[in-house]
């Protein structure tokens, strides 16, 4: 029992390790947070400079609508991330969903009326315990009031894992990968997941949501890589 809560409570700061009185996140990281504020308006890509789109968004267009990440893949958010998905520590999924939702206004959150996170692998699931996007979704839909649906969209094939693979390899390891419920018809709809690379998961599960019948499909990520 004292293991479990040290998990979910450890005392210390989630991303370095150093003291922290009162808090989960001590006040240097959460200064260092790795903003996304130049970034695509439909990817979220990270620019050097605000544009309309970014190249590879005008090359061809994502199956969502518009992306939200508001952060980038790097310390200390990139190491509370891996602590969350290969490390148990859960501690880190309620302070990412808890920053997540701080950056959540009324004006973004009533853009959407349901939340879905993405999918684990049922392999990767039962190795892991858990689905670290439903983690930080959870408490996402919450703050929000939003309504969650984690079994509207299910993996119907296995794939391989997606790192160490190309974007090209990536698209093509995911074709069809996913399937989703009728109840997502009408629907407008946030894709949750912690990180966003080349956007394929995102682009597979919203293209599946889409042949479902869902009206508007937005792609929610932690960070951007």
């Amino acid at each position: 029992m004292r293991g479990w809560l040290q998990r979910l409570w450890p005392g210390c700061c989630v991303a370095c390790g150093g003291r922290c009185e009162g808090e989960d996140l001590c006040a240097g990281c959460r200064t260092e947070l790795p903003k996304n504020e130049i970034c695509c308006p439909r990817c979220a890509l990270p620019l050097v400079e605000p544009a309309d789109s970014c190249g590879r968004c005008l090359k061809k267009v994502p199956a969502f609508d518009q992306a939200w990440v508001p952060w980038r893949y790097a310390q200390p958010l990139d190491l509370m991330l891996l602590k969350l998905k290969f490390g148990g520590n859960l501690a880190c999924a309620r302070v990412l969903s808890s920053l997540w939702g701080e950056q959540l206004g009324q004006q973004r959150s009533g853009q959407v009326d349901l939340l879905i996170p993405i999918p684990l692998a049922v392999d990767r699931l039962r190795e892991r315990g858990y689905n670290q996007a439903l983690e930080l979704a959870r408490p996402l839909a919450r703050a929000a009031g939003l309504a969650l649906a984690p079994g509207a969209l299910r993996r119907i094939r296995a794939t391989e894992p997606q790192s160490g693979l190309d974007a090209k390899a990536r698209r093509r390891n995911l074709a069809g990968a996913f399937a989703a419920d009728a109840k997502v018809r009408g629907r407008r709809i946030a894709l949750i997941d912690d990180v966003m690379t080349t956007g394929a998961t995102l682009n597979a599960a919203a293209k599946a949501l889409k042949k479902a019948g869902a009206s508007e499909v937005h792609a929610w990520a932690l960070a951007r890589a």
